[in-house]
């Protein structure tokens, strides 16, 4: 038995440290000037996906022998802020340090699902990857991307302290809006890169709020002592409904702007300005699925306001609803897809919202693996389509079915622009999310500008020298 304890720490260490060391491995020589051959980058991304579906799969096998439940690691305080006091709010709580910062992990039925699903569709994509950008001259960049975007969703899915699930957070973020602006020599993939990343810089935001909110109520940010030492899906956290209500709020905008629920849905189809393998990771199979995970995991804060629930429960919903129309209305096949992976997540998160937990977590494992395989498949997608169409008979013109609309003309007509426009709601980003805060922002730098040239007795800045055409650059122009 303590053979096997010490196996799976061993393997646990080695699922955290593989893509860590995949990461350094590409990135190194790139920074060196190095030029690494096709084949070895291949060869060196699915040895590390092997390596790592294999050491969590020793895991999983270990906890089901022992019967453990929920196995810690802990790798240390990195940052560690003031004393050791006791908390005055609540004196129940153990002491704390009056901030620190901890890469903990925890291996337990959320948590080793979600890392084997990840080293097994990111060796799929790099397999397939591998081929598709073939002489492609972004090829080691991408797979230096999808190494770190598998660093931030091991650090995510198996994070113990809501401090590691932000940086992993953060890492899958910027892989994922990278990946959109692979093709970065024309303009649109850059513009639909920038959006993706503004939308997930409130949703980094509200995690981080919430994140600021939990150290203050429970004095850690460790999630053993936030939501209880039981197993997921049991745990408890003493706070009051409002308490609940104020930081579930904001960790459901978190998981809205991650999973582009309503009203963050504007920039999914914007996503698919990716290569294809990246939309299959992402927007298909993982990345869309963190803001549900998310919520699985702070589930016990759910519990703890009706309220809370039943928005969860409405949000999740209203998107399902909203994406199956829009999806029907797409002109190419990658945003109806992508809006046909929203339709499910909105009902996970509904599931979520109603206590089923692990049906919802064997929705995710499922509809993951189905979304993979219809975004790898869409280049021929059509094709198979108008087999089968060719293969059953379609419709004759004017036909609607044995079950015809109850709606009027006007109505269908209406939901019909309603989804073609994808609900407006890239114009509603655009109009008084993103412009209102590009406002004030302006305000503010018009503010710091006139303060420095006050301070400077003139031109503080070296763009406001050069369009003067004055001062010592205009010579070294």
């Amino acid at each position: 038995m303590l053979d096997l304890i010490h196996l799976m720490n061993a393997s646990g260490q080695a699922v955290v440290f593989i893509p860590a060391v995949l990461v350094a491995a590409l990135g190194l020589p790139t920074l060196l000037g190095f030029r690494l051959p096709e084949g070895l980058i291949t060869r060196l991304v699915n040895l590390a996906m092997v390596a790592g579906l294999v050491a969590s799969s020793v895991v999983l096998v270990a906890m089901l022998a022992t019967g453990e439940r929920n196995v810690r690691i802990d790798l240390g305080d990195w940052v560690a802020v003031g004393e050791h006091i006791a908390s005055k709010s609540n004196p129940t709580l153990p002491e704390q340090e009056a901030f620190h910062f901890a890469f903990k992990f925890k291996f337990d039925r959320l948590s080793v699902p979600f890392a084997i699903l990840t080293f097994l569709l990111c060796g799929v994509i790099s397999t397939f990857a591998s081929r598709y950008l073939h002489r492609e001259a972004g090829f080691n960049r991408f797979f230096l991307l999808l190494a770190l975007f598998a660093v931030g969703m091991v650090l995510t899915t198996l994070a113990g302290t809501i401090e590691t699930l932000f940086t992993g957070w953060e890492f899958v973020g910027i892989s994922s809006a990278l990946l959109v602006a692979f093709f970065h020599e024309r303009r649109g993939p850059v513009e639909n890169g920038l959006r993706v990343w503004s939308v997930y810089r409130l949703s980094d935001a509200a995690l981080l709020l919430a994140a600021v909110a939990l150290h203050r109520l429970r004095g850690s940010g460790d999630f053993n002592l936030l939501l209880g030492d039981g197993s997921w899906p049991q745990g408890e956290i003493p706070i009051t409904q409002s308490q609940a209500l104020l930081v579930g709020g904001l960790l459901l905008v978190a998981a809205a702007g991650k999973s582009a629920l309503i009203p963050f849905s504007g920039w999914l189809p914007r996503a698919m300005e990716g290569p294809t393998p990246s939309s299959a990771i992402f927007y298909g199979a993982l990345s869309v699925h963190l803001g549900a995970f998310l919520l699985l995991r702070v589930s016990p804060i759910l519990e703890c306001s009706f309220v809370l629930s039943a928005a969860v429960v409405l949000l999740g919903l209203a998107t399902a609803v909203y994406a199956s129309l829009a999806s029907r209305a797409q002109s190419d096949i990658k945003s109806a897809l992508s809006f046909a992976s929203l339709t499910q997540v909105g009902l996970i998160v509904a599931e979520i919202g109603l206590g089923l937990r692990y049906i919802a977590l064997i929705h995710i494992l499922g509809h993951a693996c189905l979304r993979t395989l219809q975004f790898l498949r869409a280049p021929t997608l059509l094709h198979d389509y108008h087999s089968l169409e060719n293969a059953l008979g379609s419709h004759l013109p004017g036909d609607e079915g044995p079950f015809p609309s109850l709606l009027s003309p006007k109505t269908r007509n209406w939901l019909y622009r309603m989804a073609l426009h994808r609900g407006y709601l890239d114009v509603f980003l655009a109009d008084y999310i993103a412009r209102p805060i590009l406002r004030m922002f302006r305000a503010c730098d018009a503010l710091e500008r006139r303060w420095t040239d006050f301070l400077t007795a003139g031109p503080s800045r070296e763009s406001d020298v050069l369009a003067a055409g004055d001062g010592p650059l205009k010579e070294a122009r």
